[in-house]
């Protein structure tokens, strides 16, 4: 029987304004997130992007300028300097709030000179088709961070620490992808487009040993300098899996830590991510995308929705304890490339799924959170203003009945298309337990077992503001409103 063990937030999303102070608001919001029950924040990419004070971090250029270095015109990130960056981390931790950083090795972009060597063309939708015979191309992928020197590493990058990359500035076309030369796509990453070793700018040959080498020393140098507590690995779909069980492993010996670690494989396939994680051992969680896909199609099916399906084809059945369960995130929130929304009325329901049953490690989105107004351009080119409304109060209703009810057994009431539910009994230390309703149709009423019997129940999202008497037995009937969720604990 698994107890309560914690919730993560992502702490930021993919418009969170670019004016540095986002690491001195969680100085600030440490210990409110700690009371309502956050355990730990995922923070972005802390280090230098090639955008430099806008960068949302995924741009990677220097690994070793958390905001310290003149270098892509600024000095701090778009989140601010190294210094609050640290302070951040401390203050969190003084809260009993564990940090994960955003780390990326699939890349690199922003090289300060270009460079001219030789390279196969290949069709971008289908690796496994070149285009034509080896030529002489230039590209961008000498790295030298005129900013920051030599200090905390010496490595200067050239072409051959790379495998690929996307243009050639002789004809200044993108119409090809460019293995270079006595270098090969990984045959093990994920299978899209033939082969999706490549994903963007220069693509890191994970196989040559100044970039092994450069990468474990510079895990060892972040956790030094950071003291952090685990990370969550971008990407991972687009490198092989056993370099990140390698790597997590050397730094686990190294720094006599656990280190939490949870991967983004980001595939509707099932089979894909179980591939994953037993190409790494279970060494690490994945974050369960196919639950989120479930969640935004039922947003916009509702009541054609089954709802008995919900967990079909998703980490949290297949594997529940690698499990990193989500309703939304940065690269799914509107009008991001990965875009696929769960509807604002579906999202009570959601959170109430990740976060009031007996499996998974759940993440809360700091969108989804806080709410977010933002403005982009959509697909057809059109300026669109987004306002994502702020769930907190639902959210923070959840979490202190996570925190002080959803223990004991779990009892399952998924014999509805358009109504399910589920009870957890409690323990010793929390008697009377939970029990939640929730609906994509009509009202919803169902009989479910509590374990406590003669027991008074109220429903703490206040839809509903009549007491629930369980009989003799423990059996109670708990209600819900059309379209929502209701979450009853002991009066």
């Amino acid at each position: 029987m698994k107890e309560y063990n914690g919730v993560m937030m992502q702490y930021f999303h993919w418009y969170t304004p670019a004016d540095g102070t986002l690491w001195s608001q969680l100085s600030e919001n440490a210990t409110d997130l700690a009371k309502a029950g956050i355990t730990a924040v995922w923070l972005p990419p802390a280090y230098k992007g090639v955008g430099g004070e806008n960068d949302v971090g995924y741009g990677v250029y220097d690994l070793f300028d958390l905001g310290e270095f003149d270098q892509k015109g600024s000095i701090r990130t778009k989140y601010g300097t190294r210094s609050e960056y640290l302070e951040a981390i401390k203050t969190a931790q003084k809260e009993n709030i564990q940090v994960y950083a955003d780390i990326v090795f699939n890349h690199k972009m922003g090289a300060d000179h270009p460079e001219e060597f030789k390279a196969i063309p290949y069709n971008p939708e289908n690796r496994n088709e070149p285009k034509g015979e080896m030529i002489t191309i230039k590209a961008w992928t000498n790295f030298v961070f005129p900013g920051r020197g030599k200090k905390y590493s010496e490595l200067e990058w050239h072409w051959w620490h790379f495998s690929s990359a996307d243009n050639n500035a002789f004809d200044g076309k993108k119409d090809a992808l460019y293995l270079f030369e006595g270098k090969s796509f990984d045959k093990n990453v994920d299978q899209e487009k033939g082969n999706f070793d490549y994903l963007m700018g220069c693509d890191l040959d994970i196989n040559n040993p100044d970039v092994r080498k450069e990468l474990f020393y510079w895990g060892e140098w972040f956790i030094k300098t950071t003291g952090i507590d685990g990370f969550r690995f971008d990407a991972v779909k687009h490198v092989k899996p056993t370099f990140f069980i390698e790597w997590l492993n050397h730094l686990r010996k190294h720094s006599s830590r656990k280190l939490f670690a949870v991967g983004e494989y980001w595939s509707p396939h099932i089979e894909a991510l179980k591939h994953f994680i037993a190409t790494t051992d279970g060494g690490m969680m994945l974050f369960d995308s196919g639950l989120h896909y479930n969640f935004a199609d039922a947003s916009k099916k509702g009541k054609e929705y089954d709802l008995q399906g919900i967990f079909n084809n998703t980490l949290i059945k297949e594997m529940p304890s690698l499990a990193v369960t989500l309703v939304s995130n940065h690269d799914t929130q509107p009008l991001q490339a990965l875009e696929s929304v769960v509807e604002p009325w579906f999202k009570p329901l959601a959170y109430a799924i990740i976060l009031l049953r007996r499996d998974g490690y759940p993440c809360i989105f700091a969108a989804d959170y806080y709410g977010a107004n933002y403005k982009d351009i959509g697909k057809d080119g059109k300026e669109y203003e987004i306002d994502m409304p702020s769930h907190r109060w639902m959210i923070d209703k959840f979490l202190d009945a996570r925190k002080n009810y959803a223990f004991g057994d779990q009892y399952d009431y998924f014999e509805h298309p358009n109504c399910v539910g589920w009870t957890r009994t409690g323990n010793k230390n929390h008697q009377g337990g939970i029990a939640v309703l929730l609906s994509n149709g009509e009202n919803g009423l169902k009989n479910m077992q509590t374990a406590s019997p003669n027991t008074s129940y109220i429903d703490i999202t206040e839809h509903i503001n009549d007491t629930i008497v369980t009989n003799s037995e423990g059996w109670g009937e708990f209600h819900c409103l059309a379209g929502s969720v209701s979450v009853w604990i002991t009066k």
